[in-house]
């Protein structure tokens, strides 16, 4: 099961942070980082495919093509914190390496839409305060990595539900 939780959690961890690393720097300035925004979910749910294929893939070969939901979930969590950590690193070092200042134009850009959207002064007051938080919480590695942890890790599970729930066989289905 290690094999196999590696080998796919890194290809999946490898997509997601390619093409994370890829889009902050095409989409980093506020006219742009909503596009990074989508971009950035769609390669993770590209890459959380390989969930599946790696639940698969030990399902048939490793396992007799036969596998229960509870250890179709442990593999694809299991192929999920491979691929969330690796983005978590990849983001810890763009961030602390290359883009320092995201926070700050994260919320420049997020206060531009929000005006641009036509929010009260209330909303935008809210904004602000909840800006203030997150940039509070970016003040420290660990801060950082919950918060990249929480952006990711709901895309995984959801992967890893829908895995589970497909790929479980209680028996062996014969091969014509």
């Amino acid at each position: 099961m290690q094999k196999t939780v590696l080998i796919f959690g890194l290809i999946a961890g490898s997509i997601v942070s390619a093409v994370m690393l890829t889009a902050v720097a095409l989409c980093s300035d506020t006219a742009h980082m909503e596009y990074g925004m989508i971009i950035g979910y769609t390669s993770m749910i590209v890459a959380f495919s390989f969930v599946f294929v790696g639940t698969k893939n030990y399902r048939d070969k490793y396992n007799q093509g036969i596998i229960s939901f509870g250890k179709a979930f442990q593999v694809g969590i299991l192929i999920s914190l491979v691929a969330s950590t690796l983005y978590v690193v990849s983001w810890l070092i763009d961030f602390y390496v290359f883009i320092p200042d995201f926070m700050d134009v994260y919320e420049a850009q997020a206060l531009t839409k929000a005006r641009a959207d036509g929010a009260t002064e209330a909303e935008i007051a809210k904004q602000v305060s909840d800006m203030a938080t997150y940039k509070e919480m970016y003040k420290s590695p660990f801060g950082v990595i919950l918060l990249t942890y929480i952006e990711i890790l709901p895309v995984a599970l959801l992967a890893t539900l829908i895995s589970s729930f497909s790929l479980k066989r209680k028996v062996k289905t014969e091969t014509v």
